[in-house]
This record gives C-alpha cells, sequence and structure tokens, in this order.
C-alpha cells in the first residue's frame, strides 16, 4: 500500500512537471528559454545579435543608396531581400537530418502540407518584400526606419490572436507608444512637401512602410504557429526550412513580377544611369541582397536559442540607429517630430523588454520551485 502510494505520488510529480511548461507556453506563448546560459551560449547571443543589427541597418541603407543614386525599380529593391538565400544552403547541408520514420508515427506533417506552408509563407513574404521596396523608395531612410519600429507592436497584437499572448500593462503601453510614435511622423514638415507630387509619393511610402510592418509582425506570429501546429518541432534545421523555402518561393514570385510588368527591359538602361557607376551598380545589389542574409541568420539564430519576439525585439531595438546614419549618410533631417518618435519608439520597446525580463523572471522561479518539489517526492 505504501509503495503504490509513494509511486502514485511520483507519477503525479512528472505529470505536474510536464504540465507546467505546457501552462507557461499557453501564457507567453513563447519557446522556453534555454536554462544552460555558459560563456558559449552568451557568445553566440552575441554573434547573431550583431549579424541581425548589422545585417538590418547595412540592408536598409544600400536599399536607399539604389534608390537615391538612380535606381527606380520597386521590384528589384524586393528581389535583393528573399533573393541571397543561396549563402545559407552551406549552414543548411552541415544540419543532421532527422531520423527517417513514418509521419504517422511521428505525427509529422505530410510533404503536400509542408510544401503549401512554405509556398503560402513565400507569397506573403514576397508581398511584404514589395510594400517595403515602395516605403524605402518613396520616404527618407530615416522616416522609413521610424515607422518599421512599428512591427514589433503588430507582432504583439497578431500573437495576442494567433498565439495567446497575454496582453500586459508593458505590452499595451509600448502598443500605445510604438503607435503614437508612426503617427507623428504623418505631420512632419518639411519644405518639400509642400509639392503635390511629394505629398502623393510621400503618403504612398508610408502607407506602404506601415503595411509592410503589419506585414512583417503577421509573418513572425504565423512562423511560430506554424511551428507550433504544424511543423511541430524546433531544430536549427527545420527553422533553416522556412527560411530558405520560403525564400525560393517568394524570389521565384518577385521574378515573375519584375518580368511581368517589364521593368527588367529597364535595368540596362538604369545600370549605366547610375550616378556611382556600373560596377557600384552591381555591388550594390549584391551586397543588399548579402546583408539581408546576414539579418536573417542573425535572426534565424535567436529564433532557434530564444524566440521568435525577441528576434523582433533585438531587431526594432537596432531600427533607431539607421536614422542617425541616415543623417551623415544622406543628409536627412532630424527634426523635433523625428526626434520625439524616436524617442517615444525606444521607450515602447524598453517596455515590451521589460515585460519579457518580467516574464524570464517568472519562468526561472517556477522551475526552480519544480526541481524542489521534484527533490523532495524523488527523495
Amino acid at each position: 500500500m505504501g509503495e503504490a502510494q509513494e509511486v502514485q505520488l511520483q507519477v503525479m510529480g512528472k505529470v505536474g512537471k510536464e504540465a507546467s511548461p505546457a501552462r507557461q507556453e499557453n501564457e507567453t506563448s513563447q519557446p522556453t528559454i534555454p536554462q544552460k546560459r555558459n560563456t558559449k551560449w552568451w557568445l553566440l547571443m552575441a554573434i547573431y545579435s550583431l549579424l541581425l543589427l548589422a545585417g538590418q541597418s547595412v540592408a536598409v541603407l544600400l536599399g536607399r543608396l539604389y534608390f537615391e543614386k538612380g535606381g527606380n525599380s520597386s521590384w528589384m529593391g524586393a528581389l535583393v531581400q528573399p533573393a541571397g538565400f543561396p549563402i545559407l544552403l552551406p549552414f543548411y547541408l552541415s544540419q543532421p537530418k532527422s531520423p527517417s520514420t513514418s509521419n504517422l508515427e511521428t505525427n509529422l506533417p505530410s510533404n503536400l502540407v509542408l510544401a503549401s506552408t512554405y509556398i503560402s509563407c513565400g507569397l506573403f513574404q514576397a508581398i511584404v518584400c514589395m510594400l517595403h521596396s515602395l516605403g524605402l523608395k518613396y520616404l527618407p531612410v530615416s522616416t522609413y526606419s521610424l515607422v518599421c519600429a512599428s512591427q514589433l507592436g503588430f507582432n504583439a497584437l497578431f500573437s495576442f490572436f494567433l498565439n495567446s499572448l497575454k496582453l500586459t500593462p508593458f505590452i499595451i503601453n509600448s502598443l500605445v507608444l510604438l503607435t503614437i510614435s508612426s503617427i507623428l511622423l504623418v505631420f512632419q514638415d518639411d519644405s518639400a512637401e509642400s509639392k503635390q507630387v511629394y505629398r502623393r509619393k510621400y503618403a504612398l511610402g508610408f502607407i506602404c512602410t506601415v503595411g509592410a510592418s503589419a506585414g512583417y509582425g503577421l509573418l513572425l506570429s504565423l512562423t511560430q504557429f506554424a511551428f507550433k501546429k504544424v511543423l511541430k518541432q524546433e531544430t536549427f534545421r527545420v527553422v533553416l526550412d522556412m527560411t530558405i523555402y520560403p525564400s525560393l518561393a517568394s524570389t521565384i514570385a518577385i521574378l515573375g513580377g519584375l518580368f511581368a510588368s517589364g521593368e527588367w527591359k529597364g535595368l540596362g538602361k538604369e545600370m549605366e544611369g547610375f550616378k556611382l557607376g556600373e560596377v557600384s551598380y552591381c555591388m550594390t545589389l549584391i551586397w543588399t541582397a548579402i546583408s539581408w542574409q546576414l539579418f536573417s541568420i542573425g535572426c534565424v539564430g535567436l529564433i532557434f536559442e530564444v524566440s521568435s519576439v525577441f528576434s523582433n525585439v533585438i531587431s526594432t531595438f537596432g531600427l533607431p540607429v539607421v536614422p542617425v546614419l541616415a543623417v551623415f549618410c544622406f543628409g536627412d533631417k532630424m527634426d523635433v517630430i523625428k526626434a520625439i518618435a524616436m524617442v517615444l519608439a525606444i521607450w515602447g520597446f524598453l517596455s515590451y523588454v521589460y515585460q519579457h525580463y518580467l516574464d524570464d523572471c517568472k519562468l526561472k522561479k517556477q522551475n526552480s520551485n519544480a526541481a524542489a518539489t521534484e527533490m523532495v517526492i524523488t527523495g
């Protein structure tokens, strides 16, 4: 009788231990942060963060340089964003393959479901890339970057509906601040804006950038949803699958748009008329594509090691750097409204980070209590 009760207690302890992470996942809707944080882990975090921040900043600046110096193809501006995915192939091929087992035995999705997921995400990514290209074409790079800070708020909003993210006061504060930060940029008063043509282009660029930020936030939430409900595994190889295959589909879709629109016919003349020369034209596009893929490696690495939201937080943290660099690179004006928008964006970012800091502390405490309870039961 005593032995039966002891076995029952041990079983209940194991069930409680397994149920606790499930409850935590429902509350935060984020993968558990790795508990082993040694020097190697922190070094990886620093490398991934550096790749993400540097890749994002350089890619945005080079993308604007393309339009600033004579580039005019919106489709080409969109194409360079996913087209550099082949540089990820060495990382992909170096990853060990999962053991070949039946999909029915492991409850994994069929090849048709996988292909549908990759293609759908790729086509949606193509739309987001095109919106980003139009925004970068018609907006000053400083304004573009500040509007893109709203992607963190969109990500939180979509995660609330798709991934049951808990909207705490700090998350709501972040959403409000990022929204106000973007709205403020509508009321800029530059001398050039008195021209009706410029106003129309500015409005189009602003709408496209907000749409791109919303689309990117939704894409991250859908990716997390796909990991949880479709792929049902989170190895680094699977994360690369969700990067490479959608990028391939996105590249094919954008190439189709480039040829269907007829813009490809003017690329030769565009290269000849590029203010920095033909070689600089090619190098600008090549390094833009490489920079976006460095950003992807950093983004994927942070998703694998921590979570998709954490990756988006680091990305948002780097966005205010671009307006400062744009002042020196393109002579953008840093007026009072842009400065206030930047402060609000940073404030919203810090509010979001602080909430995740609280979640991390709570998670550590729960894990510590669960470990202590298990030791008492098994002891």
